[in-house]
């Protein structure tokens, strides 16, 4: 009986220690600037109207940002605020900090969804804007054309 008793215990404890491993997968390397140049080919914004978000404009529109170590960072925004195409790819540190970092995109994006926007038209492309979350990766996705083309392309990075 006692026998049985120990089997059964380690089997248990094996199938939690199986268990507790499934979790800490790590997501893959994604590299941000080769994803981003995949899409500015795919929707011809090589040498258009999209520009990097300087570090002065991102305390001004991402506020707090500035407090997290950006492993990788690719940020975009037209030069014209009548058009929706805002993109920011990140790589946090941690996951911890890619939770507050989704917070302040998702701050933006009410923001600009709530008026920040001003055109009627922008603002509803701004209520359609996703911000999404992969381990310690970031993206605000603010694309009136194919916004969910390129979210489903964002997801795709990580499902491969």
């Amino acid at each position: 009986m006692k026998k049985q008793v120990i089997l059964l215990l380690s089997a248990v404890l094996v199938l939690i220690l199986l268990t507790g491993c499934k979790g800490s997968e790590t997501p893959k390397e994604v590299n941000l600037t080769d994803f981003y140049n995949s899409l500015a080919e795919r929707y011809g914004w090589e040498g258009t109207y999209l520009v990097d978000v300087t570090d002065e404009l991102q305390e001004t529109y991402y506020p707090g940002l500035g407090e997290y170590t950006l492993v990788q960072k690719v940020m975009k925004m037209p030069m014209m605020s009548s058009v929706v195409a805002e993109f920011a790819f990140v790589q946090c540190e941690t996951e911890e900090d890619a939770g507050k970092v989704a917070e302040i995109f998702q701050k933006r994006a009410d923001e600009q969804a709530e008026g920040g926007a001003w055109y009627p038209e922008s603002m509803e492309a701004w209520g359609d804007a996703q911000v999404l979350t992969e381990g310690p990766y970031v993206a605000l996705i603010a694309y009136a054309e194919n916004g969910q083309e390129v979210v489903d392309q964002w997801k795709a990075l990580f499902d491969e």
